[in-house]
């Protein structure tokens, strides 16, 4: 067995560094890691640096103050050279994953793992092209990946989906892994599900755009922080729990899944969408939302102890 296959990772390689690479890049520096960043857009690095360094200001205050080493590469070749384990963050376009990752796949030792995030397509797709298809797996996050401990692994084989597993909870993350591949995976599915009906909501004059989100985020949000909707409706159902809720109040579930809507997206409903967000924005830039958005999700990260998780 070899250091890295004993999660010995001290090298990272980060391929592809916006806003995505650059805060995943940060987590690893934060960790200790050394960090080999590329992208093939000219000027990647003066628009990246300042990118990690926000996001290891925020992390130092959280408690995460390793210093990593940050090299940014002109060739993918100088990148990948010496690395222990490669995080990639291509453009969601299958074409462009299939290339970049059979090129990465033969330039590197096949002990080597290699993480892709994509948010819908599905890893028998993408890795369609490698030889050693085995040591690529998805590892998607939820942005920003260095605040959100989500990690959704899709991979080829238990061993490989169980070192994955072990590196990001090394990173405090909070990995999921799928038994099967699924597009959208866990998360983007339960999220489009979700969007669907406070799209449905919108379009059926239900409420404003803005006390949708209220309703989402000072309700069941609240709750969705520390536990998921099962373990929710777990102790919604008193005495007798899951099964209880199920047996006696699941008929409700099913009539509400009947009402749920199926909007199309008009161009009537997306300008009441587009009207609805920018009243509830209130005049704020993209920028200052995020940062408002941050500063939120380290308090919440802060605070927030998962219901059904480890004491630890």
């Amino acid at each position: 067995m070899t250091g890295i296959e004993r999660d010995e990772i001290a090298r990272v390689t980060v391929l592809g560094c916006g806003t995505l690479g650059a805060s995943w890049a940060a987590l690893f520096l934060a960790h200790g890691l050394d960090v080999a960043a590329y992208d093939p857009a000219p000027g990647f690095a003066e628009r990246t640096a300042p990118a990690i360094a926000e996001a290891r200001a925020q992390l130092a205050e959280l408690g995460l103050t390793g210093q990593g080493a940050l090299r940014f590469h002109e060739r993918q070749a100088d990148a990948l050279a010496g690395t222990d384990f490669v995080q990639e963050n291509a453009p969601e376009n299958e074409a462009v994953k299939r290339a970049l990752l059979a090129e990465v796949d033969r330039l590197l030792p096949p002990s080597v793992l290699v993480a892709s995030s994509t948010s819908a397509m599905l890893r028998s797709a993408i890795v369609a092209d490698c030889t050693r298809p085995e040591r690529i797996l998805v590892a998607h996050p939820f942005h920003p990946p260095h605040l959100v401990p989500l990690v959704e692994i899709v991979a080829g084989t238990p061993e490989v989906a169980a070192r994955a597993s072990r590196f990001y909870a090394r990173l405090g993350r909070r990995p999921v892994v799928l038994n099967r591949e699924m597009p959208g995976h866990i998360a983007n599915r339960l999220a489009s599900a979700l969007y669907r009906e406070a799209v449905n909501l919108v379009a059926e004059g239900v409420a404003s755009v803005a006390d949708i989100d209220a309703a989402l985020c000072n309700g069941p949000g609240l709750r969705w922080a520390a536990m998921g909707p099962h373990m929710t409706y777990h102790l919604g159902g008193g005495e007798g729990g899951i099964r209880h809720y199920l047996d006696h109040l699941g008929a409700s579930q099913v009539r509400r899944w009947a009402s749920l809507g199926t909007p199309d997206l008009t161009s009537d409903v997306k300008d009441r969408i587009v009207a609805g967000v920018e009243a509830e924005a209130a005049g704020r830039s993209l920028a200052e939302l995020a940062a408002r958005r941050d500063a939120a999700l380290m308090g919440i990260l802060k605070a927030r102890v998962e219901v059904a998780g480890d004491d630890g």
